[in-house]
């Protein structure tokens, strides 16, 4: 059935290629779209099951009629009492047989549809994994709502299709099953009654279906809705660190509550429509007895049919349409997984059809990898009647910004065995190199070759295993750091800890590794949330040593990197790499050396390469703004150019990218030249292959075709000749990695602004946001306790807890209900119990009135017009029940849905309120908050809008029956009770079992759920590693554990599932002896026995309908308490200490024997007794080696943590006593890695001020852009500060999205500002921009901290602070500590030759 295609799905994948949540009319085959020949045989055996025991029912009616028959007999004197009890004991045994066949028919069907459930989610969930791995990073871009957010929408709908596959699906193939055999038996004993009775069924049949395909479009807007609520928990989970230090708590939660609304008016439209079709069902179902015993009696007048035949066809009958009424709560289920399984059908189609990886026959994977590369034109010869030669170089633009080229018609070569280095500006292109050497990406035009053969008919596994890209944003995963490092090679399974600790020590971490708790066996956390930047980044740089593969690009790889460490690793980088093809991607010029080869990019375009010492005397010349930052780029012409190099730079775009113009294409040198400059690698020393290539790259484009034949020729014989520098077997993996900023050049002058940028400050939005945010504030806030004490209670945060994974009591979840409904909810919970007080008690009435008409058969005149008086009461009640059921189920759907969202919204709340290191809990994963956020609240909305009614009307309904039955006859009542204890034992049994193995099955999924997580958001990273295999294993081992647990649930539910409902049956063959005893007896009237009977009988089978839902209310039980364990986390933490206002900061801030360990790391101090005095007014860098402290620092001072011992003051004021959000107001922060949100650009920079502050106006958000060096770059997207970004939006460089960050922190007018690395991502014509910035503002009157490693940043600061293990070793001006002779920052920095220390004299 794999094969077996939704068409509207289909036509709907393709046509939306960003979306896939929007679908057309999903059909109902959609639920077996992942229905594989292996699932054919449970399925067909569960689906005989199922329609084996749907039979039960109708059978039961065959014998309730022949009881019926001999009590009919017995009351017109035909049989004595003895007779009547020996038939009734007969067809009792006859009952007891049925519950036996019952037992093993339900109990095996259940278990089956159980499983068939598991391996439905197993499927989609191996055929996803396996799908996405193959997508092109292409997709992952272009997807619409970002990748972050579109997984957790997956693992929702995997997750509503297993429910809908499960027993919802096995019911309603049940229910269908003993609709047709009611029917059948009903036509079968007299035709025409049943015919006059379900007249009505046909039009109601019709309204439901009508009603139903109204239901569609309501749940693709209820999807869509959720999906962006998701999107905004996902986001403001992963950016934790900017939402609380730029107070964006109450915005994020008010975006995520207007997105929960959204979804929550959508659903009550569906829940309208389903509460309508189950009150038309219900008046169906108890009104056909109007036309139907009038009709009924008029036989029996006649002589045409017995009142034995009557009753069964009746009860027939009422079985049918009672399976309709049970069929409906099942169809709303099954609705939910139709649309999620045509949802997740659209996306594999996506997968199959859209941007797959291609994969070709004959795909070559050379025996060894020398490591040549050339980026080089290509010529594409037009039809022979055109006679022209067009040719290209390598042209690239990323997909989400197909008219933007990145890179513009450039030629690189990267000669087997040299490093070579790229620099350039921030967005000129160097980055994408990468990505298209590993083939994440196709180039729009020109040829990439590696040993002389075009990389798109190399093998992608062995060029990816033979090529290593260590990205300045160091992925690493949720494992130990051995591991780490081992996945760096392809046999990770076989590497010695050895190995593993030669590479740390290559890194400069055998120091480092040995002081973290378990050493090399310590979890780095999510994300390698437990360490510092510069960890990361040397953790990633040892897994590339280990993997030694012949060709290493390092892509910014040491920016997080003290000068001292990053000497050290570069210093073991090239001893390493000798022999080995380099390239390196940086800003930092220091790194070359004279004799290096470098390439220097501007807007995507080669302006400049050559060897550095020739490059430097070029005082005009790019590399030249490099070295004096204060200089800007130049804009060379021809005759900057040395002559007999102008012919060589033909085709390539100008720096402000005008085209080119020529009047004879045929004449090179009448074409206007770009702005490059070249100076091969001929003139200076270094081995004749090298100058050979290097030459041959050059003047390649003046050679006619043959010469340039004979050149490569050349060119592969000099290759063949030199030494084998990489001796590679043949690697085959595969692997993925997720979408990263990527560099976008623009021309554009003119600046669009947002049409809603000054729209969203609207009044009426403005005032909604201040009613909603004035009243969260003025919430009752608990009294302040003491720091000893607070420090306590903040650490038992992360103390394991005991209970996390013990499921709640219903009551528990229940009782929460009330507390969180508005007095309007509150109003309407009441008016929905009314009605379901009104539902239940209609069952009793009805039961009487029903037992009345079966009365009018033993009357022997006047039988008709008592039916017809009973059959209008009937209808009365059938009007009136309709009535009630519809208000119940509406209302407590509307009930259930205010519920959750408060619960929702309470939840992110507390989220966004926890302490820092909370959210480094590996419990507290991004992953399983968003599920929690997500697909547990729709879940557990079911224990109030579904469940909690069905509940209360048996509940009700069985205790009105009770107290009737006694009145009336209180000895048969009396032995129906008592067998109430062993039902009740068994209905809890059967919950205590499904609740058990429902949280295991919950837990797996989690665990699933949260490797996929992790393999797709960080795609690129497996991807380039091969390390898909690897996660595939790993998501495979853990689906394949969820399936054996769901199967130990099966088996188990199974067996309880079928005892509890056959015993339903054992108690009716109970209760209709005892009633032929008392009735033959003569001690009770045969009248108040049928009475007794109809009222038992019906109860039992309302009962028997929530024994049904104990599988999903223990879903929704075992959900609802992962919901409920957020919303109720405490808010007690150290960011709720402080009360004191301030307006501007009172004196400068203090550092007093200031100690911190994380709270995950008690073991290991980061801080230790750090004194430090930050003046204000002027300007601090803290400065050390990677992994001091540093970045801790600037942390604590925004309190994302507490500290103690210790204190930290400001103007004599503990900062612990500060209103947080007025502290953090006057407060800005720069973080290494800033993020964006997917939002506008100039949302992202005004992000956390009010709509109506001034500081978000306009003109103060292009002045902090301009400060920050972005405005240029964003006035040249065609929407400007409109543009989206983040996920789901272009494409962005690190310097780009650095420079973001800080426009974000000075759009605020900070009065302290800490920037972390605030440079690292920048050119040195930025980074010099942003030095001048720092003095400005210092002048201004701010207060700047910068954390940095740059010691040009230093020397522009007022004062240097250095750390070292945690501890302050130095503290002063930077010319007063350069001077020291044995200085620790000297030391830090190193001296160079000459007495001179990083360009400084010491003399001077």
């Amino acid at each position: 059935m794999d094969e077996d295609e939704d068409e509207e799905s289909v036509n709907q994948a393709e046509g939306d290629t960003t979306d896939e949540e929007h679908l057309q009319h999903a059909k109902w085959i959609s639920l077996f779209n992942f229905t594989s020949k292996t699932h054919i045989i449970p399925l067909t055996i569960a689906a005989c099951l199922s329609v084996a025991s749907g039979i039960v029912i109708p059978a039961l009616a065959i014998f309730l009629g022949k009881i019926f028959d001999t009590f009919a007999d017995y009351g017109a004197g035909t049989i004595s009492g003895s007779d009547l009890t020996k038939q009734t004991s007969l067809n009792g045994l006859y009952l007891l047989g049925l519950g036996s066949v019952s037992w093993i028919l339900n109990g095996s069907f259940f278990m089956l549809w159980l499983l068939f459930g598991e391996l439905q989610a197993r499927h989609i969930r191996e055929m996803l994994f396996d799908g996405m791995l193959q997508k092109e990073m292409a997709w992952y871009d272009m997807r619409k709502s970002g990748v972050n957010a579109m997984i957790p929408r997956l693992q929702t709908q995997i997750r509503e299709l297993q429910i809908a596959t499960s027993q919802p699906l096995g019911f309603a193939i049940q229910y269908t099953a003993t609709l047709f055999a009611a029917l059948g038996l009903a036509f079968y004993t007299a035709w025409n009654l049943t015919i006059v009775t379900i007249a009505l069924v046909p039009v109601t049949a019709v309204a439901l279906a009508w009603v139903s395909a109204r239901i569609q479009s309501a749940t693709d807007l209820q999807i869509m809705h959720l999906t962006q609520a998701s999107k905004l928990a996902n986001n403001a989970i992963t950016g934790i660190d900017t939402v609380k230090s730029f107070n964006g708590q109450d915005h994020e939660l008010w975006q995520y509550l207007e997105a929960t609304k959204k979804a929550a008016v959508f659903y009550l439209v569906q829940a309208r429509a389903n509460a309508f079709q189950i009150g038309l069902v219900r008046v169906t179902l108890l009104g056909m007895f109007v036309q139907g015993f009038w009709y009924g009696n008029h036989l029996v007048d006649v002589g045409s049919r017995t009142p034995g035949k009557v009753l069964t066809a009746f009860w027939a009958c009422l079985m049918a349409t009672q399976t309709m009424e049970q069929l409906l709560p099942q169809m709303i289920v099954l609705e939910k997984g139709r649309v999620a399984a045509a949802t997740l059908k659209a996306v594999l189609i996506k997968v199959d059809k859209g941007r797959k990886i291609k994969q070709m026959v004959g795909r070559k994977t050379p025996r060894y990898c020398d490591g040549d590369i050339q980026v080089k034109r290509v010529s594409r010869l037009h039809p022979p009647e055109m006679a022209t030669t067009n040719s290209l170089e390598v042209s690239f633009a990323y997909p989400s910004r197909p008219e933007q080229l990145v890179l513009r018609n450039s030629s690189f070569f990267f000669p087997a065995g040299e490093t070579t280095f790229v620099i350039g500006k921030s967005g000129s292109g160097k980055s994408t190199l990468g990505n298209l050497l590993l083939q994440f990406y196709p180039p729009a035009s020109g040829e990439i070759t590696i040993d002389g053969e075009p990389i798109q008919i190399l093998d992608t596994n062995w060029l990816r295993n033979n090529i290593t890209l260590v990205q300045q944003s160091s992925v690493l995963f949720n494992e130990t750091i051995f591991t780490n490092v081992a996945l760096g090679r392809r046999d990770h399974d076989t590497v010695r800890r050895e190995d593993v600790k030669r590479c740390m020590e290559a890194a400069s971490l055998k120091d480092t590794y040995k002081d973290w708790p378990n050493g090399l066996d310590t979890l780095v956390g999510i994300g390698g949330s437990a360490m510092s930047g510069g960890q990361k980044q040397r953790v990633a740089i040892a897994r590339a040593r280990l993997r030694d593969t012949p060709i290493l690009i390092l892509d910014e790889a040491t920016s997080a990197l003290d000068h001292i460490s990053r000497t050290e690793v570069m210093e073991a980088v090239r001893e390493w790499r000798k022999g080995k093809t380099t390239i390196i991607i940086t800003h930092d010029i220091s790194q070359i050396q004279d004799e290096d080869y470098a390439y220097v990019l501007d807007k995507g375009c080669i302006v400049q390469e050559g060897y550095r010492h020739a490059l430097e005397k070029l005082l005009d010349g790019a590399f030249a703004g490099f070295l004096h930052p204060d200089v800007g780029l130049p804009t060379p012409t021809l005759r900057n150019l040395p002559q007999s190099h102008q012919r060589h730079s033909v085709h390539l775009s100008t720096l402000q990218g005008s085209p080119t113009s020529s009047a004879d294409t045929n004449d090179s040198m009448n074409i206007q030249l770009p702005q490059k400059t070249i100076i091969p690698r001929a003139y200076f020393p270094s081995t004749e292959n090298a100058r050979l290539r290097r030459q041959s790259q050059g003047f390649a484009s003046s050679l006619p075709p043959m010469a340039m034949h004979m050149n490569r020729m050349s060119t592969v014989n000099a290759r063949m000749s030199m030494s084998s520098f990489g001796n590679f077997k043949q690697q085959t993996e595969l692997v993925t990695h997720p979408p990263n900023s990527l560099p976008i050049g623009f021309d554009s002058v003119d600046v669009p602004w947002n049409d809603d940028f000054e729209g969203k400050s609207s009044r009426r939005a403005s005032a909604r946001r201040a009613s909603y945010l004035s009243a969260r504030s003025r919430s009752p806030i608990k009294k302040l306790s003491p720091l000893r004490r607070l420090l306590r209670r903040d650490i038992a945060f992360y103390k394991p807890a005991q209970k996390d994974d013990e499921l709640s009591s219903l009551k528990t979840i229940l009782s929460s209900v009330w507390p969180r409904l508005t007095r309007k909810h509150r109003l309407i919970l009441i008016c929905g119990f009314v009605a379901a007080l009104a539902h239940a008690g209609a069952t009793p009435v009805f039961s009487w009135v029903f037992s009345k008409l079966l009365g009018t058969f033993f009357l022997t005149t006047g039988r008709s017009q008592q039916a017809l008086v009973w059959s209008m009461s009937v209808l009365g009640v059938a009007v009136s029940d309709a009535t009630a059921s519809y208000l119940m189920h509406y209302l407590l759907e509307v009930c259930g849905q205010a519920w959750v969202d408060s619960l929702r919204v309470e939840a992110m709340k507390r989220i966004l309120d926890q302490p820092r290191s909370w959210f480094e809990l590996d419990k507290n994963n991004l992953s399983t908050l968003t599920e929690c956020l997500d697909r547990n609240a729709e879940e557990m909305r079911n224990l109030v809008g579904r469940f909690a009614g069905f509940a209360f009307v048996a509940a009700t309904m069985m205790s009105i029956s009770c107290v009737w039955s006694l009145v009336i006859c209180w000895k048969l009542t009396l032995v129906g009770l008592a067998t109430a204890p062993l039902l009740y034992g068994i209905t809890r049994g059967f919950e205590a079992v499904s609740g058990k193995w429902e949280s295991k099955c919950n837990d797996a999924s989690e665990a699933a759920g949260g490797i996929f997580h992790e393999t797709f958001v960080n795609i690129k990273t497996v991807r380039a590693l091969t390390l898909e295999s690897y996660f595939h294993r790993k998501y495979s081992t853990t689906t394949a554990q969820a399936m054996k647990t769901g199967l130990r649930r099966a088996v188990y539910s199974g067996l309880f599932f079928g005892i509890s409902d056959a015993s339903t049956i054992f108690v009716t063959a109970l209760i209709f002896y005892y009633g032929s005893l008392l009735t033959a007896s003569q001690e009770f009237a045969a009248q108040n026995i049928l009475t007794v009977f109809s009222m038992l009988l019906f109860s039992i089978a309302n009962i028997n309908a929530i024994v049904a839902f104990i599988p999903q209310i223990n879903s929704s039980r075992s959900t609802a308490t992962r919901l409920l364990r957020l919303a109720s986390l405490p808010v007690t933490s150290h960011e709720h200490t402080g009360s004191l206002h301030l307006t501007q900061l009172p004196g400068p801030i203090s550092f007093r024997a200031l100690s911190f360990t994380y709270p995950l790391r008690p073991l290991t101090p980061v801080l230790s007794s750090v004194t430090l005095t930050v003046q204000l007014r002027r300007s601090t860098a803290i400065v050390g080696p990677s992994g001091s402290g540093k970045s801790t620092l600037a942390a604590l001072l925004l309190r994302l943590y507490l500290s103690a011992p210790g204190t930290l003051t400001t103007g004599n004021i503990d900062i612990s006593t500060l209103h947080l959000p007025s502290w953090r107001a006057m407060c800005a922060m720069v973080p290494q890695a800033p993020i964006l949100f997917p939002t506008s650009i100039a949302d992202n920079i005004t992000y956390g001020l009010a709509a109506s502050s001034p500081l978000a106006s306009p003109a103060s958000v292009q002045k902090a852009a301009t400060r920050a060096g972005i405005h240029t770059f964003v006035a040249s997207l065609p929407r400007g500060y409109a543009t989206a970004v983040g996920d789901g939006g272009i494409g962005l460089s690190g310097g780009q999205v650095q420079r973001l960050g800080i426009a974000r922190a000075l759009v605020r007018k900070p009065q302290l500002l800490l920037m972390d690395e605030p440079t690292r991502a920048l050119d040195a014509e930025a980074a010099e921009g942003i030095r001048q910035l720092v003095e400005e503002l210092v002048r201004e009157g701010c207060t700047v901290v910068v954390v940095t490693h740059s010691w040009e940043m230093m020397r522009a600061c007022g004062s240097v602070v250095m750390l070292e293990a945690g501890k302050v070793v130095e503290n002063g001006m930077y010319p007063e500590l350069m001077g020291r002779r044995d200085g620790r920052l000297r030391a830090l920095l190193g001296e160079r030759k000459g007495g001179s220390v990083m360009g400084e004299d010491l003399n001077g």
